[in-house]
């Protein structure tokens, strides 16, 4: 009888399967072309045949693919002296490289967007279609993308990392892509930054641990059941995981104490203040601007003040937040859906519902455009009674 694949065990052994053919020699593109062929013969014949260590057999399959492909490009015969070297079947090294790859795909001379796009392919086992959607690009560009970060790489090796800047700088972005994919990278980016926290003792590390928790701690609310997003002030608060919130807040007040503050730490510190209002009239929104303004001050990103600008509105009234965002460039994304919020929240539904309804033909996915298309209808219908 034939047993069906486990789909999440591949997944799960791809990126240590990739991190033993580039340490033994294969340089990334090949190696990652031959764990892509090692897990289309694995879905062909663990059926039948399912082995007994499943990390074993992809790594010698994948080794046998990389070594073929090898002797078939003359350009390459080189590499042929490293065939006795294929290793015998057997248990395979127990070391976790997942965090040595994200080092390799995070190497400076990759853009952020491409070094992400790398890693949720590579590591994060998404197919290129899926990081297109993510991306809200066409597929073909997105394998472009993806075929340029690989070339970029092909030489690099794990003694020639990138820095931990940059990884913590893609471990952020992979654990926000883990809230709008079908695979659960979220956890997996707050488990390599736990192994990166017990390795490097740096503020900025435990900064994003904690910013990571407090996020993750609010999960289970941020959608209702039929998927439609759920905005921070309606979330059922009683449903956060505490747990999480005590980690997170534990972790940032040791790391705000060493008195170097980074951009994670004080995305942290705003993330910790919603947790620790009971309820949404609660939240302490003058201290949020006084983050935000340590924020902008560290980043000089027009992000970072557009939601300012929706703390200050909260803060000081939606004039004065309109005021804010006034004073920013109206291409910024979300910068029209902030607008509403705030016309609405000032008492001007007509215009409110006029900018949700532009907001949601900006909006960078389908839920988002969803939530934004009944703001709009919601206040339209309100105003037709």
């Amino acid at each position: 009888m034939r047993s069906p694949v486990d789909e999440a065990l591949l997944r799960s052994l791809t990126p240590t399967v990739l991190a033993i053919l580039v340490r033994r020699g294969a340089d990334f593109a090949a190696a990652e072309d031959a764990v892509q062929d090692a897990l289309v013969e694995a879905v062909r014949v663990w059926p039948a045949d399912p082995p007994r260590d499943p990390k074993g057999w992809l790594v010698t399959v994948a080794w046998r693919k990389f070594l073929d492909a090898t002797r078939a490009d003359t350009a390459r015969r080189r590499r042929e002296d490293v065939v006795d070297t294929e290793p015998t079947p057997g248990p395979a090294s127990p070391a976790d490289d997942t965090l040595q790859l994200y080092f390799l795909c995070a190497h400076p001379s990759l853009t952020p967007s491409s070094a992400v796009a790398l890693t949720l392919r590579a590591v994060g086992g998404l197919t290129t279609r899926q990081i297109a959607q993510a991306y809200l690009v066409p597929e073909a560009t997105m394998a472009q993308r993806i075929s340029r970060a690989k070339r970029t790489v092909a030489d690099v090796r794990f003694d020639r990392p990138g820095d931990v800047a940059t990884v913590l700088r893609v471990l952020y972005l992979v654990f926000n892509e883990g809230y709008s994919g079908d695979v659960d990278l979220a956890a997996e980016a707050i488990r390599l930054t736990r192994q990166l926290a017990a390795v490097i003792d740096h503020p900025e590390v435990a900064g994003l641990l904690a910013l990571m928790l407090l996020h993750h701690a609010r999960r289970a609310t941020r959608t209702a059941p039929d998927g439609s997003l759920v905005p921070l002030a309606e979330q059922d608060r009683s449903r956060w995981d505490t747990r999480s919130i005590a980690e997170g807040v534990a972790i940032l007040q040791a790391a705000l104490a060493r008195d170097r503050l980074g951009e994670f730490q004080a995305q942290a510190a705003i993330a910790a203040l919603h947790a620790d209002a009971p309820t949404a009239e609660e939240t302490d929104w003058p201290q949020i601007v006084e983050w935000y303004d340590e924020l902008a001050r560290l980043t000089d990103s027009p992000v970072v003040r557009l939601n300012r600008a929706v703390a200050v509105g909260e803060a000081h009234g939606p004039r004065a937040g309109l005021a804010a965002l006034a004073e920013l460039d109206d291409c910024l994304p979300r910068h029209t859906a902030v607008a509403a919020y705030l016309h609405e929240r000032d008492g001007d539904p007509a215009t409110a519902a006029r900018l949700y309804a532009e907001a949601a033909q900006k909006a960078p996915n389908l839920a988002e455009r969803a939530h934004l298309t009944r703001q709009a209808a919601r206040l339209n219908a309100g105003r037709s009674r």
